[in-house]
């Protein structure tokens, strides 16, 4: 008879043999993932998240717009990273007003001392680490209530009786209301408190990012030596352009979803005037400052904005009158005709032979030293104030020729555009 031998149970056996193994598996892919995980930065241009250092830089609560899953959260971490500074992210649209507000903790003498409101256990986070990037997420799915509350904190940096430190930056990431869970407009005086930017994707940084490298964020550097000259140009243009456009000074639009964006008011003036210096000083592109301008008072102002831009850059015309062989024209294309054509309305309120003859000289480096076109309009205009007397001068048979062949180009695209037309109806 065979001796009896006993047996553990089966599930017994396995959980002994499978045990090891399966932890062994999850270290295996915890490994997997550490290395999915390791991915480096470069320094690569890129407009958007320069505009957003930039106003990180000039202490701006920024918004940020976009399609869910475009970056904007992966952006944020990444940039409170480069920045070294502690992340706090709240979701704005799971909390309560008072949240935001301080919840009120009555004490031994309620009468005698009132009722503190006590701020939220992130806000204490915050004060004591003395600096921070605040990260307001799913603004847009906050309900008008949470909206309200928000607005102390976004502007004034209070949160119940606490004061967060100067260290601390916010910034804001919504969805378009059309793409957003249970999505709401921002309200006008929430809107107003922000830089909005609306944030894209660019193929190749997605591209080269899932290859591990991704764009680096860092705060701009300032020249020192261009600080003075930097808040003078901002509040000269700012100025200049309200001075001259009173109606831009506040206009709310009409419009519910244009109210949730970026529209000028006095307040949205100012933070425009607070980029600029920066922008200046920072030597950024036009590109850069173009979305932060528009980003705060919105399209149609910060255009404006621009165009005075390119005015003030503009050389004064009796400057380039007096010494027309000397003169330095801009390269810009645009810019080159506003000035040529400022020097002939210099003209036409002064008209004198000897300015009159100068403007041609002018318009003679003009041809000489820029697409011949740009002297069309301008030698035109300048050969109608002629006086009688005055003679033509030498340095016009050049602009004339420019001219004829500038006008004889434009007939034959002209001609050109309509054959296509008129091929198509004979042949019908």
């Amino acid at each position: 008879m065979p001796a009896h031998t006993s047996f553990a149970p089966t599930d017994t056996l396995t959980a002994a043999v499978a045990g090891p193994a399966e932890r062994s598996r999850l270290d295996v892919a915890g490994e997997l993932l550490a290395l999915l995980g390791e991915t480096t930065t470069e320094p690569r241009p890129d407009a958007q998240l320069e505009a957003l250092t930039l106003a990180v830089a000039a202490d701006l609560p920024v918004l940020l717009w976009g399609e869910p899953g475009i970056g904007k959260t992966a952006a944020l971490t990444q940039l409170a990273t480069a920045l070294d500074l502690p992340l706090t992210t709240v979701i704005a649209s799971v909390h309560e007003p008072s949240d935001f507000s301080g919840l009120p903790v009555p004490g031994d003498d309620p009468a005698e001392h009132g009722v503190p409101m006590a701020p939220p256990d992130w806000a204490v986070r915050l004060v004591r680490a003395g600096r921070g990037l605040l990260f307001l997420d799913e603004l847009s799915t906050a309900p008008p209530a949470v909206q309200a509350a928000l607005l102390r904190l976004v502007l004034e940096r209070r949160i119940g009786a606490l004061q967060l430190p100067p260290g601390v930056r916010i910034v804001a990431a919504a969805n378009p209301r059309s793409s957003a869970a249970d999505g709401w407009e921002l309200s006008p005086p929430l809107a107003n408190r922000f830089v909005h930017l609306h944030w894209t994707h660019d193929h190749e940084v997605v591209v080269r990012g899932l290859g591990g490298v991704w764009p680096r964020a860092t705060l701009p550097r300032l020249d020192p030596g261009r600080l003075p000259e930097a808040v003078d140009l901002a509040r000269r243009a700012v100025c200049g352009l309200l001075s001259a456009r009173p109606a831009l000074v506040h206009r709310l639009p009409g419009n519910e979803t244009r109210r949730g964006g970026a529209w000028p008011s006095p307040r949205s003036w100012d933070m425009t005037l607070r980029l600029l210096a920066f922008a200046t000083a920072a030597g950024s592109s036009r590109e850069v400052l173009s979305l932060l301008v528009r980003g705060a008072v919105g399209d149609g102002p910060g255009l404006e904005l621009l165009a005075a831009l390119d005015r003030m850059d503009l050389p004064d015309p009796e400057s380039l009158l007096a010494d027309p062989v000397a003169a330095v024209l801009p390269e810009r294309g645009d810019l080159r005709q506003a000035a040529l054509d400022a020097v002939v309305d210099a003209v036409r309120r002064r008209p004198e032979r000897a300015r009159w003859d100068a403007a041609w000289a002018l318009l003679a480096r003009a041809l000489e030293t820029g697409a011949p076109d740009l002297v069309v309009v301008p030698a035109t205009t300048l050969a109608s104030l002629r006086r009688e007397d005055w003679d033509v001068p030498a340095s016009i048979d050049r602009l004339a020729g420019a001219v004829s062949l500038s006008r004889r180009a434009d007939r034959a695209a002209a001609r050109a555009a309509e054959r296509p037309a008129s091929g198509t109806g004979a042949g019908r």
